[in-house]
Order: C-alpha cells, then sequence, then structure tokens
C-alpha cells in the first residue's frame, strides 16, 4: 500500500520502534507544510492510506473531494477539530483512531512554562547567549496562587505539581471540576471573575468544545493583575480571537505563556506574540516525547495493519460505507 505521512514535523516517526509495523510498505514522509491546498493534493493523491498527526493538517471536504484514491484515514489520537468526518462518511472514507489519553507530557510541559515564565528563564538564557549580565528579577512560586481553569487530567497534574512546589491552588469550572478540587483539598473560586482577578499564575485546560470556544473573553483577561502569568496549552481558540494579544497590549495579564495557536504552524516571524518580550512561545510541543509518540502512533499503525488484514477497525465514523 501506498502511506503517506504528510506532516512529521520532527522528522522522526520512522525512527519510532512501531514504524516497523508499516515499514513493508511504500511509505512517504513530508516534514515541511504544504504552501497551500494544490501542493497538499499533489503529496495525497496516490494514497491508499494517509497518517494525520492530529490536528497539523486541515482535512476538510475540500481536500478530500480531490483524493479519489484514500481508502483509510489513519488519525493519530482520539479526535480532530480539523477532520471533517462527515465528508469523510459521505465520501466513503474510513477514519480510524487511537484510544489512549495521556495527561503527563502536556501538564510537564505546562509547569515547565510557568517555571520558565516566572522566573525568567528563556529570557534570561538568551541574554546570556548574548554576553549580557546583570539578570532581571523574576517571581517566586511558593505561596503564589495558582489557578486551574479545568480540573481535568491534565489540569490535575498540573495542580499537584503547583502545590509541590508550595503554591495555593484555586480551582473554577464545571461542577465536576470543583468537586474534584473540594476532594483534593484545593481551594474552588467563588466565580470565574474571582478565578481571573485572584491568581498570579492562571493555566487553562479547558476541552475545546463548540460550548467553549472563547469562553475566555476580553472582560475575563481584564480582571488579571498586570503582574500575573496566563498559561495556555489547551487550544488556542478557548480564547475569543485577538483577546490575548490586546489584553497583553494593555498590561493585564502582564505576562504569557503559549503552546497553541489559532493557525499552526507558525512559520516566518510575523506572529506578533514573536516579538512581545513577555511572551513565551512554543511551537505544540505538549504531546510531542518519545513515550507519546511510540504509544500513539503505535495505535495508528495497528489500525493500518488491522486494515491491511481486513480486521474491524477502531472507528470514528462508524457509519461509514467504505469505497471498494
Amino acid at each position: 500500500m501506498k502511506i503517506v505521512i504528510p506532516d512529521d514535523y520532527q522528522d522522526v516517526v520512522d525512527q519510532l520502534d512501531c514504524f516497523s509495523l508499516i515499514r513493508h510498505h511504500d511509505v512517504k514522509r513530508f516534514r515541511e507544510p504544504a504552501r497551500d491546498l494544490d501542493q497538499l493534493v499533489e503529496r495525497l493523491r496516490d494514497a491508499d492510506v494517509v497518517v494525520s498527526i492530529r490536528e497539523r493538517v486541515e482535512f476538510s471536504r475540500a481536500l478530500l473531494e480531490r483524493l479519489p484514491k484514500l481508502k483509510l484515514l489513519a488519525l493519530v489520537g482520539r479526535n480532530s477539530h480539523a477532520l471533517d468526518f462527515k465528508a469523510c462518511t459521505d465520501l466513503g472514507i474510513p477514519v480510524s483512531t487511537g484510544h489512549s489519553n495521556s495527561p503527563v507530557a502536556p501538564a510537564e510541559l505546562t509547569l515547565a512554562l510557568i517555571l520558565t515564565s516566572r522566573r525568567n528563564v528563556a529570557l534570561e538564557a538568551e541574554r546570556t547567549h548574548r554576553g549580557e549580565w546583570p539578570c532581571t528579577l523574576s517571581h517566586r512560586l511558593r505561596g503564589s496562587t495558582l489557578g486551574i481553569f479545568g480540573l481535568g487530567a491534565i489540569g490535575a497534574l498540573v495542580a499537584e505539581g503547583g502545590r509541590g512546589l508550595g503554591m495555593n491552588v484555586l480551582v473554577w469550572g464545571q461542577a465536576n471540576s470543583l468537586e474534584k478540587a473540594k476532594a483534593a483539598g484545593y481551594e474552588a473560586a467563588a466565580s470565574k471573575a474571582d478565578l481571573f482577578e485572584r491568581s498570579d499564575v492562571l493555566s487553562l485546560h479547558v476541552r475545546l468544545r463548540k460550548e467553549t470556544a472563547g469562553i475566555v473573553g476580553p472582560d475575563d483577561l481584564a480582571r488579571m493583575k498586570p503582574t500575573a502569568l496566563l498559561v495556555n496549552t489547551a487550544r488556542a481558540e478557548v480564547i475569543a480571537p485577538g483577546a490575548l494579544l490586546e489584553a497583553l497590549r494593555k498590561g493585564r495579564p502582564g505576562y504569557a505563556a503559549v503552546d497553541v495557536f489559532e493557525e499552526e504552524p507558525i512559520i516566518g516571524s510575523n506572529h506578533p506574540f514573536l516579538s512581545m518580550p513577555n511572551v513565551l512561545a512554543v511551537p505544540h510541543l505538549g504531546w510531542a516525547e518519545w513515550t507519546n509518540f511510540e504509544q500513539y502512533f503505535r495505535e495508528a499503525f495497528e489500525q493500518i495493519v488491522a486494515f491491511e488484514n481486513g480486521q474491524p477497525l477502531r472507528l470514528g465514523n462508524p457509519d461509514v460505507k467504505p469505497r471498494q
């Protein structure tokens, strides 16, 4: 079979142990993103199977209609907001999915961003490499308030890490988040406004759904302290479009650390965050570590093996009638 992986940004998929499951096929990998839809079609049009790495490529109806040979879309992960499942079903393209949900890697990155931003690590490392001295003053974590918006699997690990660093954990979210906060001995905020007003560090862990898009708006951000840090390793879309940039320009919050952007990947230096010294920006690294890659890609490749052998698949569109 002809298998295409259109978005191997790290150029590592063929180094994974699980790659042995599909190595005997004709596998093509691309590291650089396609320039436009036409180039993407050129890369994918002869593929029997396409491996979609999370949300790196938008599989729209316009793209899928131009891939008549595609027999399977193997998704790395459990879901993708960049994939039109209905279009796949209408066109007879099965979408196989993973089942794992590992919160450890994104939680670790969130804590790393908090430490790096609050203690000016990245800023001072860059200055030291330029031969500059002395350093700036940073902010202590112990005794400060860590706000957690959404105490799910990732948020719970971040809260645990914050408490281990001596931070006071303050939680807001749905009823189950508040119940978990009480059980863990964390303080529940009186309201969303209370969370934003009191947090020295506020970390977003809200799952992106239709009802949570833009759940953090300009009024919320304006309540934050001028010394506060907002951390977003969830999805950029949980913040209203343009709201964080405008808030940072107004000085509330004073700092941001982000792992996600409304349009990815960011190529070049045109994004305003990249020129702001009070913003720590990294390229969607939350899940990108070896253990996670082995786990998630193995699940995707096992689905390809099952497809090859005519075995049942774990489908994200179970009503699909596959192409012959």
